[in-house]
């Protein structure tokens, strides 16, 4: 445990640690002993268990180290908000209730891996910790749960991250790593893995196919997996709810886009665990920035407002959502035209989600509508089935994003599988994805007539493909531009 001085030294300087013996020794006495009644084991804990079982089938014999990660520091002595690593959480099913700096570490047995999470296990009360160290003191922090308390909670053995030196110094070759897990924690691990194979360079390249394998293993989702994005989705559909009833004030503020964002983010925190990324409020001109997080605009009648956002469970599980709204309530003809274009091409791309086709298909029956409008409306110099050849693709000006992207635990989930397995793969049942095109007109851009610049739209919705064809998971959040009308009027 840490002792006082090793409590920050800039906690030193805008706060004083009391530090007498007297004060010590008064501190540790006469507290209460607080219940830490053992729970029952998590709905996810089974699930976590299968996903493990799978990773163990593909890496027999080697040992498996997936640290959570530590608190990242934000500026001098505070931190980020701490989230664990997202193959850590898949794997334990510990979520936003993480400890900062666990490891999960799978050890090798005769019939696949022993599982066990290392933790910092809760401080006594006479240890200097408990008041004196700012960044882990439960004085400071709140209590840790117990190391019986969450292998009841996970299923998991677990020991104390006072043991885990002791794995580190058995690593071998063999020893595998989520490397952006803890940078730390890699680099020790490297360093041994080189007194292993006695040598002087570092082969990685078994890094790289654990860090595949974790993404592949999340391309198909469990049926808890499923329950959480379709709770996520729910709480999203509230958090749109939540910002067209504060339009008055949003529209009120001179910078707007950052009421939508605050709106929708008290959402995501009453409701979940917070936002699944940064909201994007893009209002007028900035809906034609595709990742606009800065948010500093006004939102102003006449306008579309495209609002990209997505509620985050304590698990991580997240929605991944956009609708583009008329701010005023009512699209001017130009705007529907352009919506609705979306929205055929969106249509479209639903339309031939089913088990067997390849991914990339998706987005090809997307860009047919998005090519066929654009030079409707002569926007291109070339023919639409000319655009579409691939040494053409004028129409991709107006979209240069993809169509689809997985969804899960992360935003851009699965993100390290290999291209055969995501963009080329054939799509399964159990398979959760976006579905997003979008027009973007950009407000100097000569090759468009001067009525469509500054307008930017994009729908999108996360879809579940099921053994026949597909559901949309997010059809419950108005999509046409009449529905969309009708929501902002209620």
């Amino acid at each position: 445990m840490a002792d006082q001085q090793d409590a920050p030294r800039a906690t030193s300087n805008r706060s004083t640690l009391p530090n007498s013996q007297v004060f010590a020794e008064y501190i540790s006495l006469n507290w209460a002993d607080t219940p830490d009644p053992v729970p029952a084991l998590r709905e996810h804990a089974r699930f976590a268990a299968e996903r493990r079982a799978r990773i163990s089938a593909l890496h027999r014999g080697q040992r498996l180290i997936l640290p959570a990660g530590d608190l990242k520091t934000r500026s001098n002595d505070t931190e980020y908000a701490y989230r664990a690593h997202s193959a850590f959480a898949h794997l334990t099913g510990w979520g936003s209730d993480t400890v900062p700096g666990s490891v999960l570490v799978l050890e090798p047995s005769a019939d696949g891996h022993i599982a066990t999470v290392y933790l910092r296990e809760s401080a006594k009360h006479d240890s200097s910790e408990f008041y004196a160290n700012p960044t882990i003191g439960e004085f400071w922090q709140g209590r840790r749960p117990s190391l019986e308390h969450v292998a009841a909670d996970l299923g998991l053995e677990t020991a104390s991250l006072v043991e885990f030196p002791a794995v580190l110094d058995s690593v071998d070759a063999a020893t595998l790593i989520v490397r952006d897990g803890d940078r730390e924690i890699t680099d020790q691990v490297d360093g041994r893995r080189l007194l292993a194979a006695d040598s002087e360079s570092l082969e990685t390249d078994g890094d790289t196919e654990l860090a595949r394998d974790l993404s592949e293993s999340r391309l198909t989702k469990d049926a808890f997996e499923i329950s959480e994005m379709r709770a996520a989705i729910a709480a999203t559909k509230h958090g749109f709810d939540d910002v067209i009833a504060d339009f008055p004030a949003v529209i009120a503020h001179a910078r707007g886009e950052r009421i939508v964002e605050g709106t929708f983010n008290r959402r995501a925190r009453a409701d979940g665990n917070t936002v699944g990324y940064d909201t994007i409020a893009a209002s007028g001109p900035h809906a034609c920035i595709l990742h606009w997080t800065r948010n500093d605009g006004a939102v102003v009648p006449g306008d579309l407002i495209l609002i990209d956002a997505g509620v985050e469970r304590d698990s991580y599980y997240t929605a991944d959502i956009t609708r583009t709204l008329p701010v005023n309530g009512t699209f001017s003809q130009i705007q529907r035209q352009v919506y609705e274009a979306v929205r055929e091409a969106a249509d479209a791309a639903f339309a031939i989600v089913k088990p067997g086709i390849r991914f990339n298909e998706v987005h090809a029956a997307a860009m047919k509508v998005i090519a066929a409008k654009t030079a409707e409306w002569g926007l291109l110099p070339v023919s639409a089935e000319e655009s579409l050849q691939p040494d053409g693709q004028y129409h991709r000006r107006y979209m240069v994003h993809g169509t689809s992207h997985h969804l899960g635990i992360d935003v851009h989930d699965c993100a390290q599988a290999r291209r055969d397995f995501y963009a080329d793969g054939i799509v399964e049942p159990g398979m959760v994805f976006t579905i997003e095109p979008g027009l973007y007109f950009q407000v100097d851009d000569l090759t468009v007539p001067e009525q469509y610049r500054g307008i930017g739209v994009r729908i999108e919705d996360n879809v579940l493909v099921t053994e026949s064809g597909a559901e949309n998971l997010s059809i419950g959040i108005p999509r046409t531009a009449d529905e969309v009308e009708a929501w902002l009027a209620r």
